[in-house]
């Protein structure tokens, strides 16, 4: 017989809370100082590695073997070039790596360190690569550690081993560090003070981006919605609802006028609607997704349907948008709201399982500190996502400034979409918790256990078509990963992948040079194939994805163009209030 089971007292689970406290105030300090990385998932994964490379020798072997073949393979490339001075290098760097490209660095002795760390670099990949044994994201996790700690030691940091800083130095006389250290300075004093990076004040929202006319016609605790001026004589009856990512200001969607989005439907007859997310603050920790759903989505075709009664609507949504889009469409259809003419999503994810480099800083480890850190909070900050975005992309978003702006003493000039992307916003501790665990963790949504008001939010219960648009170089939103809303959506699919990466590949404004996109439809009867097949049978186009938007949208609206609707709908508790862009925009 058991013995009988008592229950904790009051006090105890008092106790046991504040001794949980301790831990969680621990790590939001630790927190602090490692820009928001857990050191034991670090330490999880180096143990993980060791132990199963220490046991492997066959592994070791292989290695030993490969570093062998590296250093003839560099010794001979060395010995041709000495006697014929245009000998093709011996390796190149990878795609999107453009620290070597400048002429100089085919000069001796700076070929010679150029290729000895590339070669080093990819006998790196091999010592934390195929492990026998190794958890696949601990040997994410040490892939991505080793390149970060090689970076550190790359020929073009370094002044006495980078050909172009030797150069400007020279030019300058010296006044290149000088007018560097300045740039370090001016930068260092803004982030104290929390300025935004110099430049930025040249786009401010309302006079230099987010543009567009229009009056906000809805308000609620965590959004306003925009409903922007008609520029046509008439408009196309269903009118346009653009859901944007909550994690930064709205106007991606809306920069300057040349490559607003905003502007480019409303231009093209549409009627659009935009949210505005709020800025959120301590006090509003305990908002979950399911309020960011309801007061947000919801609240919105709830405003637009009242301002054009009887009108279906084209919903979009855009990144973390597009998700929390797709949860509230899923919802919709499972109760019969039939208001949706169609959806789109634009670089976003419906299945997790392979979302990409972000997933490194997504275990059960890290998920238990940057929760202690947003309890310790009430959100997280802004600094401490572009920290991981930043770790993402090393070489665009560190070294290379370090070097362009304080070592060649030189400043990138600010535009419009590096302006935005200053302009971050926090996220709510119990959403964003909410948001980990149940999507990238437990990958509820692809899965069918989503629940909302109690009841699965099944993406295969949407019927109205989509078209979904992935960019080739995302590190946010992996295309192969939103193509995976082929096996989910039980609906024609229209997909586009896009040039680009996950902000540039979506603000792709016609006439932009470079440009150019794949597309293919695969209908609710036709045959699923994977996604690398996909791209092979897709057809190839030149130009901007918006082109091939805009006859998507018009082939499931009604045919006949209509007046363009009024501003709100003030009998109805929607009046105009603020000129656009509203008032959240500027919430700090």
């Amino acid at each position: 017989m058991s013995p009988p089971a008592f229950p904790a007292s009051d006090d105890e689970s008092v106790n046991s809370e504040a001794f949980r406290a301790v831990d969680r105030m621990r790590e939001a300090m630790t927190g602090r100082a490692t820009s928001g990385v857990s050191p034991n998932s670090l330490a999880l994964a180096l143990f993980d590695w060791s132990i199963h490379l220490a046991s492997a020798p066959g592994k070791r072997m292989e290695l030993v073997d490969k570093a062998g073949r590296k250093a003839v393979r560099l010794l001979t490339w060395l010995a041709a070039s000495a006697a014929q001075r245009e000998t093709p290098p011996c390796i190149e760097p990878l795609p999107g790596d453009y620290r070597f490209r400048a002429e100089a660095w085919r000069k001796q002795p700076f070929a010679f360190w150029a290729q000895a760390f590339l070669l080093n670099q990819q006998w790196w990949h091999n010592v934390t690569r195929e492990v026998p044994g190794m958890a696949p994201h601990h040997e994410e996790v040490i892939s991505f550690a080793a390149r970060q700690w090689l970076d550190v030691f790359s020929p073009s940091n370094n002044p006495f081993t980078n050909p172009e800083i030797l150069e400007k130095t020279f030019q300058s006389g010296g006044a290149n560090f000088l007018q560097g250290f300045r740039n370090w300075f001016e930068d260092v004093g803004r982030l104290a003070t929390g300025q935004p990076p110099i430049g930025a004040e040249a786009f401010l929202p309302g006079r230099d981006v987010a543009m567009t006319p229009g009056r906000v016609v809805y308000r609620n605790h965590l959004i306003e919605l925009i409903q922007y001026a008609p520029a046509t004589e008439t408009v196309l009856a269903e009118p346009v609802l653009i859901v944007p990512a909550w994690i930064m200001k709205y106007y991606i969607l809306d920069l300057s006028p040349q490559n607003s989005l905003v502007r480019y439907l409303v231009s093209k007859g549409h009627t659009v609607f935009c949210i505005s997310w709020r800025n959120p603050t301590a006090q509003d920790r305990d908002l979950t997704m399911d309020d960011y759903r309801r007061m947000g989505v919801m609240a919105a075709l709830d405003a637009v349907r009242a301002i054009l009664p009887d009108r279906k609507i084209h919903a979009t949504g855009y990144c973390l948008g597009g998700t929390l889009l797709a949860i509230a469409a899923a919802a919709m259809a499972r109760a019969g709201d039939d208001r949706l003419a169609s959806m789109t999503l634009l670089a976003a994810q419906t299945d997790f399982t392979e979302p990409g480099e972000l997933a490194l800083f997504i275990d059960h480890s890290q998920m238990h500190f940057l929760d202690s850190m947003m309890w310790n909070r009430g959100y997280l900050s802004a600094e401490q996502m572009a920290g991981a975005f930043q770790l993402l992309r090393t070489n665009d978003l560190i070294w290379s400034r370090l070097v362009h702006d304080y070592l060649m003493g030189e400043r990138t000039p600010m535009i419009d979409l590096m302006a935005w992307n200053a302009d971050s916003t926090r996220m709510p501790y119990r959403m964003h918790a909410e948001y980990l665990q149940r999507l990238y963790l437990d990958n509820e949504l692809a899965a069918g256990r989503f629940l909302v008001e109690g009841r699965p939010a099944a993406l295969q219960n949407i019927r109205v078509p989509l078209f979904v648009v992935g960019t080739e170089r995302d590190h946010v939103a992996p295309w192969r990963s939103v193509y995976k809303i082929h096996l989910l959506a039980d609906t024609d699919v229209t997909f586009v992948l896009t040039s680009g990466g996950h902000n540039a590949g979506i603000v792709s404004e016609p006439g932009r040079a470079g440009r150019r996109f794949r597309v293919a439809t695969r209908r609710k009867d036709g045959t699923c194939f994977d996604a690398e097949e996909w791209a092979l049978m897709a057809d190839r186009k030149e130009g901007s994805w918006w082109e091939e938007w805009l006859p998507w949208l018009a082939g499931h609206s009604s045919p006949e163009p209509v007046p363009p609707p009024p501003m709100g709908a003030a009998d109805k508790g929607y009046a105009p209030d603020a000129d656009a862009p509203g008032t959240y925009i500027f919430q700090r």
